[in-house]
Parts: C-alpha cells; sequence; structure tokens
C-alpha cells in the first residue's frame, strides 16, 4: 500500500425524496492525508448498512444531526489500522468506528475501539458484537423492561436487530413469535433461532396471526417496522403491555414534507385500556453501558446460545444500490459491504 493511498467517498449530493438514488451521492477521490498526533490511518474493510442511515439523510430536528450536503456519508464500519501517532493503536490492528462510507480515513484514535478477531470475524463487530446488538440488548431489557415468561413479538425478526432479540427473549425464559417476509426467512428463525413461531407478512393475515399466537395479549412488542404492523400488535396487547419503538422502516421512504407519514397507528386507545407503554428509544443513549452488553453478547456467542448472520455484498461502488436492500426486503440478516480495496 502506497504511503498516501487513494481515499474514494461516497458523500451526500442532494437530499432524497423517497428511496435513495444514485445521483443523491457523489463519488470523490483523494489522496489521503498523513495522521498528526493522536490520529490513526486506517483502511476500512466492511462498511455497516443500517435503515437509520436514510433518517440522517433528511434535514430537520432529530436525534442527530443530519449528514450535510458534500459531508461524507455517516456509517459505522471496521478496518485495519495503516499507521499510527495514537499510543494505543498500532500497524495491523483491527478496529470499529464512526469511519463513513470511505474506503480510507484519518480517524481520532480516542474515537475508535480495538477489536479483536480471534474471538470474532470483523464484519460481527458491525452486527451481533456492534450497533444491532447493543440496541437488541438495551432496547429488550431496557426499554421493553422484559420478564421471564413475557409473551413477546418481534417485528423484521430476521434482521440484524429482531433476530437478536427474539434469541435473547428466548434465553430469559419467554414465548416468542416473529413478523419476518417469506419461506424461507420465516424458517430461518423458527429452525435455526430457536423463535416458538413466525407470522409471514407476505403470506399471511398479519393481525389473524397475531391473534391465533397471543391469545392472552401480547407483553413485550419490538417494533422495526411502525405503519400497519404496529397497529395490528396495539390491537392485541396485554395489560401493562410494554411497546418498544425501535424502529419504523416502512415509514422511511415516504415522501412529503419532513415528519409525515404514510399510515397513524388508530389503535393507540389500546395504550390506555391496557395501562400500556409505547417508548421510542436511542442505543447511543446506553453508550456508556455498551462494554456490559458487549461482554455478555460476546459470551452467548462463544457458547453458541446467540446465533448471528451476515449479508455481506462485494464492491466499495455498489454503495447506493446495496444500501436499497434495506428497504425492499431482500438483505438476511446484518446487511455490510465488503470495501474489497
Amino acid at each position: 500500500m502506497s504511503d498516501r493511498p487513494d481515499n474514494r467517498q461516497f458523500r451526500l449530493a442532494r437530499r432524497p425524496k423517497g428511496l435513495p438514488e444514485r445521483d443523491d451521492f457523489e463519488l470523490k477521490h483523494e489522496p489521503l492525508r498523513a495522521a498528526e498526533t493522536g490520529e490513526v490511518r486506517v483502511a476500512v474493510d466492511f462498511i455497516s448498512l443500517d435503515p437509520a442511515m436514510r433518517g440522517w439523510m433528511n434535514e430537520g430536528r432529530s436525534y442527530i444531526k443530519p449528514v450535510g450536503i458534500g459531508e461524507v456519508m455517516r456509517a459505522g464500519a471496521a478496518g485495519t489500522v495503516i499507521d499510527s501517532e495514537h499510543d494505543d493503536f498500532q500497524p495491523g490492528d483491527k478496529v470499529t468506528g464512526n469511519l463513513g462510507v470511505q474506503t480510507h480515513c484519518v480517524f481520532p484514535g480516542d474515537q475508535l475501539r480495538k477489536v479483536d478477531t480471534q474471538l470474532a470475524e470483523l464484519p460481527v463487530y458491525l452486527g451481533a458484537l456492534g450497533m444491532p446488538g447493543m440496541t437488541a440488548y438495551f432496547g429488550l431489557l431496557e426499554v421493553g423492561a422484559l420478564a421471564e415468561g413475557d409473551t413477546v413479538l418481534v417485528s423484521a425478526a430476521s434482521g440484524a436487530v429482531g433476530a437478536l432479540v427474539g434469541q435473547i427473549a428466548k434465553k430469559k425464559g419467554c414465548h416468542v413469535v416473529g413478523i419476518a417476509g417469506g419461506p424461507d426467512k420465516c424458517g430461518y428463525i423458527v429452525d435455526e433461532l430457536g423463535f416458538d413461531a413466525a407470522i409471514d407478512y407476505k403470506a399471511d393475515d398479519v393481525m389473524a396471526g397475531i391473534r391465533s399466537h397471543f391469545p392472552d395479549g401480547i407483553d413485550v412488542y419490538f417494533d422495526n417496522v411502525g405503519g400497519e404492523m404496529l397497529d395490528a400488535a396495539l390491537a392485541n396487547l396485554r395489560l401493562n403491555a410494554r411497546v418498544v419503538i425501535c424502529g419504523a422502516i416502512s415509514q422511511y421512504n415516504v415522501t412529503g414534507n419532513v415528519g409525515d407519514t404514510a399510515y397513524a397507528p388508530k389503535n393507540y386507545l389500546s395504550l390506555l385500556v391496557n395501562r400500556a407503554r409505547m417508548e421510542g428509544f436511542i442505543v447511543f443513549d446506553f453508550t456508556d453501558r455498551y462494554p456490559e452488553a458487549a461482554k455478555q453478547m460476546a459470551q452467548w456467542i462463544a457458547s453458541g446460545d446467540l446465533k448471528h448472520r451476515e449479508d455481506i455484498v462485494h464492491g466499495f461502488e455498489t454503495f447506493p444500490e446495496t444500501l436499497l436492500r434495506l428497504f425492499s426486503g431482500e438483505n438476511f440478516g446484518k446487511l455490510v459491504l465488503a470495501v474489497d480495496d
């Protein structure tokens, strides 16, 4: 590798309307500068593609500042240290951080996390041992206040977060049903991950399926989808139920004014009748406790009690098209872009 490798970056060129298009991004080439005191130069190996990225492209008030026009697209990533001006890192170290959609970067060392690829392969640190894993752990156990014996429904159950939520709930002695799309994904969450049952939203009547599997109602609904699926869950809550709002992927590409959605829940009065709680959360609120969750998740993975799946797509320059797999239901597990530089 040359001393000043060519860095390719996808920068946000305009704010998407509906589904992102390739022209919403600009592919830039520039040499990588030298690291200064406290910095590390990194060759990016894998980039995490997450539904939240769609929201980061929108202008307006949110839990995090939107990506600016002309800025490198925000993304978590994992890579290899090229050289370092930080005492904690050496060439060859494997690291993760908010490195962005680019092939190389210069990054402050105090914003990087060194990882052990003898414990797990590097892409796993973008999934079960990364943000999705932290999201599942804290969203279910803290926000959802999971208790042994609870009945649990999970939407997008074969995805990066949902698959982990269901497995954790099973480990805690709960009855777990997942909603997924198609026989392959439904079979995966039941036969491989150990869910008690699955509802195929592409073939089944979701409302009827929920009523069949939860005749006495739902204690915890972990929602990644929003829209009509959220409404169906709200109609089937138990007394003192908890609805965890992790995401709403069905609503992210709605066109119109900022804040517009295609579907607003009609069954929200079920929260009142059942003295239930619906709460949104952002995993970054638990940053100080990541080591606690990572330790437990790593132990479960090492023992074989927690399974994970990475959907790895190769080719950095496919980023705009690969991102769309999140919104078509095409991806299976944690979607990761391999740079292959």
